[in-house]
C-alpha cells in the first residue's frame, strides 16, 4: 500500500472526525455509539483503526456520509476507499 494513499486516508479521516465535531449532536451520536470519551479522542485520532470507525461511521449512515462528502467535496467512494486503505485492505469498485 502506498504512503501517499494512507496519508491521504488518514487526512480523510480527520476531517471526518472534525466534521462529527463540529456539531453536538453528530458528536453526541458518534460518543454513544463508539463508547468513547470526549477527553479519548485527541489520542485516539492518531490511530488508524479509530480513523478507520470514523470513516465506518460515516459511511454507515447515509445522510451523514452524503453531507460530508458534499462538505469535503468528495465523491462517497472515496470515503470507501480510505475505510478500505485504513483497514489494509485493497479496495476495488464492483462495475457493472
Amino acid at each position: 500500500m502506498a504512503k501517499a494513499q494512507h496519508e491521504e486516508a488518514e487526512s480523510l479521516a480527520i476531517q471526518a472526525l472534525s466534521f462529527i465535531a463540529g456539531d453536538p449532536e453528530r458528536l453526541g451520536r458518534f460518543l454513544a455509539v463508539t463508547g468513547i470519551g470526549p477527553e479519548r479522542i485527541r489520542a485516539a485520532a492518531r490511530e488508524p483503526n479509530f480513523l478507520a470507525g470514523v470513516l465506518d461511521h460515516i459511511a454507515g449512515d447515509e445522510r451523514l456520509l452524503v453531507a460530508f462528502a458534499a462538505e469535503a467535496a468528495t465523491d462517497p467512494h472515496t470515503i470507501a476507499r480510505a475505510v478500505a486503505v485504513l483497514n489494509g485492505r485493497s479496495w476495488e469498485r464492483d462495475t457493472p
